[in-house]
């Protein structure tokens, strides 16, 4: 069997005629259906268990807020008027807890489509949370009820880190079963041989997402025998036969990834067809690399329009991420000083030349900075470097990486797979010429080839850690590392760097895609 290409591919094109959905034999339908509840159950029983943790977590953080700081139960809440001396402190507490919880049932942060992948979930939360506090600090201003500083703003991050904590631990314990085939749905994807195949490799890419891609229908071409879409991605039939194909590979998704292919009335039935077989119909847009965030979906005339924002750095935003990085990186320099002089003395003991290594880098807007870094090379190694790329034949990529790199001295090697090496340039950040997270830093020949696209990589301020970082480091191509920073340089978030930064801790501790 062999793996069909998107260059072997006919041309796409439409149906050309009206589609004709051949329906299973009414036994595989039924059978169908008690699969697809089956499938799905478990999403339920999983919100079940997150109203259970939840509530514990709002219950855990209210209480200890009210232990530390309101040693007294009975105690009443202080107000200007002496009006309020009959509410007991409790009573704010259970107040609290109540509206909490129901803010997260409403916030719509258990919704089944967003359990187990991508930020939703946690952002969800945060919005949920400072929403309560927001309006029970606008209640206690007008009732101007003096409750305790310290025990109403013990309660927010407190109960954060509990609700996101729990949140994350039932994460990885959906990633646990999914590894082992659990907590799946067995997808079929519909489309154009090279949409259908643009989808099925983002997918194999996202092993996470829990969509476990079996089978593959094709518009606008014949199934031939044997024909893959990818390895181990069969594909099923065409068209007509994507209800029966459905069926037989036991799936409970269909991801349709060319809309337009269909007309209106065709996608309509489709939909009444899937609805009688129990299986989610999912439309993948055909806008890639746009987080959900700058999305906006809204029906126009009966019509689903997705409204794109434009990727902006607000001048507010700017501030904080420039503000975090300053505290971040202080605290990071002080807190890993005694880690600074074990690699500095390791560095000096082992080997020829200086602690330290500068280069010049190509930052913000293409102003070229000093970077700072452990020295973990040979000197000389800078001279040696076209050579070497000249036998490898990587001259002409924009990503300057040597494999099995023979300058590397072993205290080198060491902190390379650590990404000690990088500690330095935590002064880069305090400085402002890097900031914690953003593009990979490149050295100008490297610049030199760039296309139009790369050139939007210098939007933002270069990083230590970005999604480079955490999804495979000097194991990625230039295509794949281009691919993750400017998605970074699109869809920005605060979040989302917090995020990266948790990220990067496990990989940088067991050195994962290290050179």
């Amino acid at each position: 069997m062999t793996t069909r290409n998107a260059t072997d591919a006919p041309p796409s094109a439409p149906l050309g005629r009206p589609l004709r959905l051949a329906r299973p034999a009414p036994m595989a339908a039924t059978v169908q259906r008690a699969r697809a509840a089956r499938s799905t159950a478990w999403q339920a029983a999983l919100a079940r268990r997150f109203v259970v943790t939840d509530l514990l977590a709002i219950i855990v953080a209210c209480t200890f807020a009210q232990t530390v700081w309101i040693r007294d139960a009975n105690r009443s809440v202080a107000d200007v008027s002496g009006s309020l001396k009959w509410l007991p402190y409790s009573a704010v507490t259970v107040t609290f807890i109540v509206a909490w919880f129901l803010l997260l049932t409403f916030g719509s942060t258990r919704d089944r489509t967003i359990i187990g992948s991508g930020n939703v979930e946690y952002r969800r939360i945060v919005h949920a949370t400072i929403a309560l506090f927001g309006t029970g600090a606008a209640v206690a201003y007008l009732v101007q009820a003096q409750l305790g500083r310290g025990y109403f703003l013990t309660i927010v991050p407190v109960g954060l880190v509990l609700l996101v904590g729990s949140r994350y631990g039932w994460r990885l314990w959906v990633r646990s079963r999914r590894r082992v085939g659990e907590f799946v749905s067995r997808t079929v994807v519909l489309g154009h041989s090279d949409t259908a195949e643009h989808f099925a490799k983002a997918m194999v890419r996202n092993n996470e997402s829990g969509l476990q891609l079996v089978g593959a229908v094709l518009v606008g071409s014949r199934r031939r025998n044997n024909e893959m879409l990818l390895p181990d991605v069969p594909v099923l039939d065409d068209a007509d036969g994507v209800l029966t194909a459905i069926a037989d590979a036991q799936a409970e998704v269909l991801v349709v990834a060319d809309s337009h292919s269909l007309s209106p009335k065709e996608f309509r039935r489709l939909g009444w067809e899937l609805e009688d077989l129990g299986v989610n119909l999912v439309v993948a847009s055909s806008i890639t690399d746009i987080a959900g965030p700058r999305l906006h979906a809204r029906p126009v005339a009966g019509l689903p329009l997705i409204y794109i924002d434009f990727p902006s750095l607000a001048p507010w935003n700017t501030a904080l991420k420039r503000a975090f990085d300053i505290v971040a990186s202080l605290a990071a320099l002080i807190i890993g000083s005694p880690v600074f002089l074990a690699v500095a003395v390791a560095i000096a003991l082992t080997s020829r030349g200086p602690v330290f290594y500068t280069q010049e880098r190509i930052g913000r807007g293409g102003k070229p900075f000093r970077m700072l870094k452990f020295r973990s090379m040979i000197p000389g190694a800078d001279e040696q470097l076209q050579s070497l790329l000249d036998l490898q034949g990587t001259t002409d990529q924009p990503l300057f990486k040597v494999n099995d790199d023979p300058r590397i001295t072993p205290v080198g090697r060491f902190i390379r797979k650590h990404s000690l090496d990088e500690l330095p340039q935590l002064l880069n950040v305090l400085i402002g010429d890097m900031s914690l997270v953003g593009p990979r830093p490149q050295v100008a020949k490297e610049v030199e080839l760039y296309d139009d696209d790369a050139h939007r990589r210098h939007r933002m301020k270069p990083g230590m850690s970005g999604l480079w970082q955490i999804n495979g480091r000097s194991r990625l191509t230039w295509d794949d590392a281009l691919r993750f920073d400017l998605y970074y340089v699109e869809n920005w978030s605060f979040m989302g760097d917090i995020a990266i930064l948790w990220r990067t801790v496990k990989v940088v501790a067991f050195g994962d895609g290290a050179a």
